[in-house]
């Protein structure tokens, strides 16, 4: 629970702080799921992301929102988008555990320098103003979207295998 001085932002900043370590848990689970490296590349269609394309999106978009945060737009213009969709089959899994851990160092280096004051500080992004509470409401619900999409593909993939990240259905038979 926040310091009483701290009021709701600061049980805010803690409770969304908490809350996406356990979607960075998730989506480590479920990718540590996935046995053969190489199913980290595969889509199920054309129109589809694989779990590679999806992290290094999610790296992407966190270095870029999360650097510098409250001063500069979170459309950094080094980002190159559009490239982390383009295939990356030589990327190893290390290579994508490192870019993962890099954006989301970057994310929590910010949360962390954050008062409840500056909830309210407007922030840009691509260059719309929002307040730092939208941004980081709209990013955290952003991430939750493709950690599912990791979640769900590694289930797929390694759907023989599989074990449960959530509280396992019951069997017939069981209470």
């Amino acid at each position: 629970m926040a310091d009483v001085g701290q009021g709701v932002g600061g049980e805010f900043l803690e409770i969304i702080t908490r809350e996406l370590r356990k979607l960075k848990v998730q989506g480590e689970k479920a990718m540590a799921q996935v046995a053969d490296d190489r199913k980290l590349h595969l889509k199920l269609d054309e129109q589809s992301n694989s779990i590679d394309i999806i992290v290094r999106h999610l790296a992407g978009n966190m270095v870029s929102r999360w650097t510098d945060f409250l001063t500069t737009d979170g459309e950094k213009p080094t980002r190159k988008r559009d490239a982390e969709f383009e295939p990356a089959p030589n990327l190893t899994r290390a290579d994508l555990m490192a870019s993962w851990e890099k954006g989301w160092a970057c994310l929590f280096g910010a949360l962390a320098g954050l008062t409840p004051a500056n909830l309210q500080q407007k922030v840009r992004v691509a260059g719309q103003e929002l307040s730092a509470l939208d941004a980081i409401l709209r990013q955290s619900l952003h991430y939750a979207a493709h950690v599912g999409q990791i979640m769900s593909l590694a289930k797929h993939l390694e759907w023989q295998h599989w074990q449960s990240l959530s509280v396992p259905l019951k069997k017939a038979g069981k209470s």
